[in-house]
């Protein structure tokens, strides 16, 4: 659904700050916490640690204990993570006199997928 012509006004009133895009990019903490790999096909396996090896001090001539990592190992199948922000063509032209309503509405988009990032992690 695109922006309404009514929360497009709310958005026109009031002096607001530039460089919403930049700020999304910058200060995303979704996009800080993504390693971001190119994967060909649709899963990803890894191996996750279920138990750590084992260290300790050892007097001279004592037997030391074997301690051994064991692993699972894990397919995810690969999901999208995102959001239409549609701002009709008309509210751009006529109602981004003050506000620039194509970035807000990315940048509130922006904190609903870290919100929506956070809940699953």
């Amino acid at each position: 659904m695109a922006l309404t012509l009514a929360e497009a006004a709310k958005l026109s009133n009031d002096l607001l700050l530039a460089g919403v895009i930049e700020s999304i990019i910058k200060e995303s903490p979704v996009l800080q916490a993504l390693p971001f790999i190119e994967i060909v096909g649709n899963g990803l396996t890894y191996n996750r640690e279920n138990a750590a090896p084992t260290a300790a001090f050892y007097a001279v001539g004592d037997a030391w204990a074997e301690s051994t990592p064991t692993f699972t190992q894990i397919t995810t199948a690969l999901t999208i993570l995102g959001g239409d922000a549609d701002v009709d063509n008309y509210l751009k032209a006529t109602r981004s006199n003050v506000q620039d309503l194509e970035a807000a509405v990315v940048e509130l988009k922006a904190k609903a997928l870290r919100d929506k990032f956070e809940d699953t992690s």
